[in-house]
């Protein structure tokens, strides 16, 4: 059996061995290793390991860039193709399994796992295929696996947004050492070639205007530059003659292509110019300095409300000795297809002709990325608002559509025999990803599928781009749905996550502030992806199918394409959306209820608690206000005894029981009946002590009986007049609050003529703001048991008679202004009655 298997695929199924090990018990764990940490494994076995000490490479395998999806970001990686085209043979041989698990992103996650076949080949592999294996994956000296991990750094300017890293585990638990050994890996240092192109956008697009330039005349300069390609390349298969078209949806509009024009400056004079994804602040200064990294841009032809063409040349500074000549025409259409598209001139020292698909996938990466950031540049704020909605932050790695058209293909073979699950099969994956199908649809054109977009090679190729800018228009349209769905579903996910947070409320305070903070943000959003899901209806209904061609090839080119069927398709998956969308506004705004509702209970249980305190507080003063009356009973009959104990004093030993003229009365009521005095004094202690209570009682009824009214006026006033008002008060207390430019002035004094006021003299509060000369409330406390009982006035007589004075002292700025009790719902007046007070 090892016989039947490569040096690269033994070495390989050894790796995946050294990380996977399936579960004995049913209690037992099973391990499996991701794609992702096999990838950057593959990678290192071909590169030869830590940077600093490099090593005879493990596997013999080629590598181009490809973007791939690492926790929801989108990253340029050296993806090996041959690596994991083994990695499935040994799948198909039973060797390897693959699991297939779902991830909180709603993407897949792919990891596989040695079977129980593979580890008995495994068991029977030499020490000369072990033992570079084992020096990959172990740390120098120990026996600790090496673990990849993806690092996130926000401060790398390369697009990548971090890095993987791979450090030591410990040999029985696998938990990070942190003193072990370690390393970056090199896999997202995509490598550059030097090249020549000029601008392509297909005749279907254009509308009038000038033809695009072509460079052809410096085709000579890439040959001149350098390349950045560490590994050998096997080149397998070249094209002739080659087109490329980068194509993505971006949501335009009439309105927003009218916008974008403007910023190219379509009508004015001098077209286009130099543009930069530098933003400048509206500060007025004589000079702008901007870095090096410029974009120029040519008008070919445009009409304001639907598209535009122009020719793009980018100016980015490059490696030393690397020589791009890149220039690449852009059509932008209010159906919101965006076509980027570059005609290769030469790549290396190949004019036109003779270029390898590993060449060309390096290509790609600058075209891709390039792209972004040109259209970002003159787009709308809210376009860009949308689609780092939709990409999650990531938009400038965004997933586009690639098409390549070439003249010619060597070697030149029938469509099945490029999916020979081998080597010319992984020669195409470097260009549009894992291939799908292939098929010929003439004797000398030949179409490829794969799931980053498709190849047309032969010499009639470029007779068919009608045909396919409407498939790609379709395409786009179907790769962005998948985003939207995405992120869709993360939008809804985290309704239900906030909605359990508010159901727990109770353990943490913060809760529903901060959920209230997030249910605004996700309110923005589910309103910007019901705008987005508009934009995408829209555009689906603006594909226009051409008609079939009349030519046998152009027949076979319209049935594989299949356009309508994957319109049709598309408008039921937007018809979907559309309820799901439906249904998630409809989650949130259970999760408005439910977060209102636990706010209401929150404050009920606060107003509970608050009643309770405030409860407790009344008793607390009505004990406090008897034990004051009692306090003050008490020092008058202290005062009476001491006055006595004075007298006393003064009169010595005197006493009324030694006067001859009450000597009779006290042998009556003293000597001669002596249980008639004890009788008489325990009347006098219960008269005393009922005049008292009295007493008591009259003065806590007297303290019920408060009237407080208090009313909103928010009226302009003269702070002259106001002043003087105030001025002629016995002022009791004065308090100032500055917030905001606001002065807000709280005086409270107490009326000194009871008699106009139906016997009592009210507690007047008034609060002013000193400066906007408003007078915001009043406030009276009233207490009508203490008035003249048919003079007392209630609750609109008080406000009448405040306000009347201020009307006499000219204090409104309206000097008819009179609030009316009866109809002026800011007016509010709480009154008591005799048995308590409000």
């Amino acid at each position: 059996l090892l016989g039947n298997f490569t040096e690269n695929q033994r070495r390989l199924l050894y790796l995946v061995a050294c990380y996977t090990k399936p579960s004995v018990l049913d209690m037992d764990k099973s391990e499996w290793i991701r794609r992702e940490a096999l990838v950057v494994l593959i990678y290192e076995g071909i590169v030869g390991g830590d940077p600093e000490s490099r090593k005879a490479a493990v596997l013999e395998y080629d590598y181009a860039p490809s973007s791939q999806l690492v926790e929801g970001r989108r990253v340029w990686i050296n993806m090996p193709h041959e690596g994991i085209s083994d990695t499935e043979y040994l799948c198909e041989e039973g060797l390897l399994q693959i699991l297939k698990m779902a991830s909180t992103t709603h993407s897949s996650i792919t990891a596989y796992q040695v079977t129980d076949k593979g580890q008995q080949i495994v068991d029977r592999l030499s020490k000369l295929d072990k033992g570079p294996v084992n020096e990959l994956v172990y740390a120098p000296g120990t026996r600790n696996l090496l673990s990849v991990r993806w690092h996130m750094d926000e401060s790398k300017t390369d697009g990548t947004g971090g890095s993987f890293q791979l450090f030591e585990t410990h040999e029985s638990d696998g938990i990070r050492l942190p003193d072990g050994y370690r390393y970056t890996s090199s896999i997202t240092e995509c490598e550059d070639v030097s090249y020549v192109s000029s601008a392509y956008i297909p005749l279907c697009l254009r509308q009038g205007g000038r033809p695009t330039l072509s460079n052809a005349h410096r085709a000579h300069e890439s040959a001149s530059g350098d390349m950045q390609i560490k590994d050998v390349l096997d080149e397998i298969i070249t094209v002739n003659s080659v087109s490329i078209i980068v194509s993505e949806f971006i949501p335009f509009g009439a309105n927003n292509m009218v916008t974008t024009n403007q910023n190219l400056g379509s009508q004015e004079r001098v077209q286009g110019g130099l543009f930069t994804p530098a933003v400048e602040g509206e500060k007025v200064a004589t000079k702008m300095y901007i870095k090096p990294g410029m974009t120029k841009v040519d008008i070919l032809d445009y009409a304001m409300s639907s598209h535009v063409n122009f020719e793009a040349e980018i100016n980015e500074p490059e490696s030393k000795g690397i020589v791009q000549v890149e220039q690449f025409g852009i059509s932008l259409n209010a159906s919101g297809a965006c076509y980027y598209g570059m005609q290769l001139e030469a790549v290396q020292e190949r004019i036109r002709d003779g270029i390898s698909l590993d060449q060309l996938s390096r290509v790609l990466v600058d075209v891709q990325s390039d792209s972004s950031v040109v259209v970002d540049t003159i787009v709308t704020k809210r376009q860009l608002d949308l689609e780092r909605l939709i990409f999650r932050d990531d938009e400038e790695n965004r997933c586009k559509v690639k098409l390549v058209v070439a003249n010619e293909i060597v070697p030149h073979l029938l469509a099945e025999e490029y999916m020979d699950k081998g080597e010319y099969e992984n020669e195409l994956r470097q260009v549009i990803g894992d291939t799908k199908t292939a098929y010929d649809i003439s004797e000398h054109d030949v179409l490829i599928f794969g799931d980053e977009g498709l190849m047309l090679v032969g010499p009639n190729s470029r007779h068919h781009e009608p045909l396919l800018c409407s498939y790609l228009e379709v395409l786009n349209i179907d790769i962005f749905t998948r985003s939207f769905y995405q992120r869709l579903f993360l939008e809804v996910d985290t309704i239900r996550a906030l909605k359990g947070q508010v159901f727990a409320a109770d353990s943490d305070p913060n809760t529903l502030p901060r959920t209230r903070r997030e249910m605004a943000a996700i309110n923005v959003n589910l309103t910007m992806l019901e705008e987005v899901l508009g934009y995408m209806h829209e555009s689906l209904e603006h594909v226009q199918v051409p008609p079939e061609p009349p030519e046998s090839t152009g027949r076979q080119l319209y049935a594989r394409l299949d356009i309508p069927t994957t319109k049709r398709e598309l408008g039921n998956r937007i018809h979907d959306l559309r309820k799901i969308i439906k249904g998630a506004f409809h989650e949130f705004s259970i999760l408005k209820e439910v977060a209102t509702s636990a706010q209401d209970e929150r404050w009920f249980r606060l107003n509970e608690q608050i009643e309770s305190n405030t409860k407790a507080m009344c008793l607390l003063q009505d004990n406090n206000a008897r034990a004051a009356d009692s306090l003050r009973l008490m020092q008058i009959s202290l005062g009476g005894l001491l006055a006595f104990a004075f007298l006393d004093r003064l009169t010595g030993e005197w006493t009324v029981m030694d006067s001859k003229w009450f000597e009779s009365t006290a042998n009556a009521l003293v000597y001669d009946s002596p249980g008639l005095w004890f009788i008489f004094s325990c009347l006098a202690w219960a008269g005393a002590a009922s005049f008292l209570l009295l007493l008591l009682r009259r003065y806590a009824h007297l303290s019920k009986g408060t009237v407080f009214v208090r009313l909103k006026v928010n009226q302009p006033i003269l702070l002259e007049q106001l002043q003087r008002y105030i001025a002629r008060k016995n002022i009791e207390d004065e308090t100032h609050r500055v917030v905001d430019g606001n002065h807000v002035i709280k005086v409270t004094w107490r009326e000194a003529q009871p008699g106009d006021w139906g016997g009592f003299a009210p507690k007047i509060e008034l609060e002013f703001d000193d400066a906007t000369a408003y007078l915001l409330t009043t406030t009276i406390s009233y207490n009508r048991r203490q008035a003249r009982k048919y003079l007392a006035f209630n609750s609109e007589e008080l406000t009448l008679q405040l306000f009347e004075e201020m009307q006499k002292g000219e204090v409104f700025a309206d000097p008819k202004y009179m609030p009316t009790t009866r109809q002026d719902p800011k007016l509010f007046a709480f009154g008591a009655s005799d048995e308590g007070a409000a």
